[in-house]
């Protein structure tokens, strides 16, 4: 079963630290000092086998005038009156204050199952608050530690106890309906118009509004239906500068309204009508454009313009010099005090979400293709030229393609918004971010692998040599690697004869000479004088 569970007290109490751990995420924003949360929050969580529907609320400080915290605290009435269950939470640490007690008093006068909680009840500290909860006359007090998960089972049996079975509503009665609801998150500056615009559409007060800038802090999701389909809106907190935002309670604030636009199916973004396309508003209008989702222009104050058809027309011309990635983009004005021009939302909501969703034939992309590459072919790079083959749709939401083509990572930028611009055009998908991927393709001498990293000079030369040295292979008709036959070895010749030896010479005889052969003769000697 199911349990619609409202979390009470005064300001500061872990109200919100209460909700995030029975939601079991980080939902509410929590922060030491009082009054963070103004706006009911609303939330599902489990405990045990209880499914439950959280509320979050203000803290309670008995205010009765025209203020903030007056209306702060009617918002927490109306939580009250809404649920099936009502927490209502106490400070063990500091015991039982006055206001607990006018607090008590009032939720006794509803009627409705009530169960105390105290809170901070970790260790000694809290043990005198959690008994001094008695003198509330509201039955025994359970003692928790939102923030360290103790006290959890106790607080279940509380629960169990408190609501009879037959009166807490079927979760599988609420989980028949097949449709899912429409998500859109409201985001733009501070004090734009978004919880007004939400309250209007709605038709009651719901959020908390005001002159004040800056009073919504939590992305509240309120549940509506419109024409019988099922929208959840999303009430974000003003984005500002990121320059200008200093506090820690802003920076969560800006935060989670960035996790609602991360979230969602459409985006409005509220812009006030007297100064709109501001830089901010440009600023967050490129980022929805970069998470991939649907946005709707949304002029609010329109009631302050005195000449509203030049002025829209000049806004729209503005929007698409500013942000040609976002050229054609729904743009309606309207005033949420007056009521004017509210009926051309949804349907601007629905149209951009149709286009967000859509899904084009292979072959109606290929022909389209064929015909945008003969009217402008892409530039040739280092003297080749790139060539498109086809292009697939991968995925919708947002429609993202996949063009095949030769020499993928050369393809210019500009070519590439030329086909973005193009599909745009071709379709009827304005303001509809596109994504397109150029991808190369498969090298069919790969073997389905991937292809090998250009080679170095050295190694290109290396390469070429193989390869002539393999077709010289082939062309001796031997195969690659076969190594080559020896050369057949020519007949030893006979060595020649040796020639015979000759005898050797006799010295000669002169006459006159000396009778001893090596002897000098005289007239050798007497030249031999003559010299000296």
């Amino acid at each position: 079963m199911t349990l619609r569970v409202a979390i009470v007290g005064r300001p500061n109490v872990g109200k919100s630290t209460l909700f995030n751990r029975l939601a079991g995420r980080a939902l509410a924003i929590v922060d030491d000092r009082p009054g963070v949360t103004r706006d009911r929050r609303e939330g599902t969580g489990r405990l045990g086998d209880l499914d439950l529907e959280l509320i979050d609320t203000a803290g309670f400080e008995n205010f009765t005038d025209e203020s903030l915290q007056a209306r702060m605290q009617a918002q927490a009435e109306r939580a009250i009156a809404d649920s099936d269950l009502s927490l209502l939470v106490i400070d063990a640490r500091e015991g039982i204050t006055p206001l607990d007690q006018i607090f008590a008093a009032l939720l006794r006068r509803t009627g409705k199952p009530l169960v105390l909680v105290a809170n901070k009840a970790e260790g000694r500290s809290g043990e005198a608050g959690a008994a001094d909860a008695y003198s509330l006359g509201m039955g025994e007090p359970v003692a928790v530690s939102a923030e360290h998960g103790e006290g959890m089972s106790d607080l279940y049996d509380a629960m169990l106890a408190a609501v009879p079975k037959e009166s807490a509503p079927n979760l599988a009665e609420a989980l028949d309906d097949a449709d899912r609801p429409i998500r859109i998150a409201i985001v733009g500056r501070p004090n734009a118009g978004k919880s007004t615009l939400v309250n209007k559409l709605i038709g009651e007060e719901r959020l908390i509004t005001g002159p004040e800038a800056g009073i919504t802090r939590d992305a509240i999701p309120v549940d509506w239906t419109w024409e019988g389909r099922p929208v959840r809106l999303v009430d974000t907190a003003g984005i500002r500068r990121k320059a200008k935002v200093q506090e820690k309670l802003e920076r969560l604030s800006v935060k989670d309204s960035l996790r609602s636009i991360n979230f969602a199916e459409v985006v409005l973004l509220i812009m006030d009508a007297t100064n709109a396309l501001e830089t901010q508003d440009l600023q967050i209008a490129d980022l929805v454009e970069r998470e991939g989702r649907a946005l709707v222009y949304v002029l609010a104050k329109w009631d302050l313009i005195e000449d509203p058809q030049a002025r829209l027309k000049d806004l729209r011309e503005e929007a698409d010099r500013a942000l040609p990635q976002l050229r054609g983009a729904q743009m309606v004005a309207l005033s949420a005090e007056t009521g004017r021009g509210l009926d051309k939302l949804m349907p601007a909501v629905l149209k951009a979400l149709k286009d967000w969703s859509v899904k084009v034939k292979t072959r109606d992309l290929n022909d389209w293709l064929k015909i945008v590459v003969e009217r402008h072919p892409p530039p040739a790079v280092a003297g080749r030229r790139v060539k498109p083959k086809y292009m697939v749709q991968t995925k919708a939401r947002p429609p993202t393609f996949v063009l095949i083509a030769s020499r993928a990572s050369a393809l210019p930028d500009s070519y590439k918004r030329y086909l973005v611009n193009s599909l745009r055009e071709s379709f009827d998908l304005p303001g509809t971010p596109i994504r397109l991927t150029v991808r190369a393709g498969k090298n069919p001498y790969a073997d389905g692998e991937a292809s090998p990293p250009p080679l170095k000079p050295a190694a290109r030369e290396v390469a070429r040599r193989e390869t002539v040295k393999r077709i010289a292979e082939r062309k001796a008709g031997r195969e690659p690697g076969e190594s080559k036959p020896e050369p057949r070895k020519p007949s030893p010749k006979p060595s020649p004869k040796p020639a015979p030896r000759k005898p050797a010479s006799r010295p000669v005889k002169v006459k006159g000479t000396g009778s001893r052969p090596g002897r000098p003769s005289a007239t050798g000697a007497r030249s031999r004088t003559r010299r000296k």
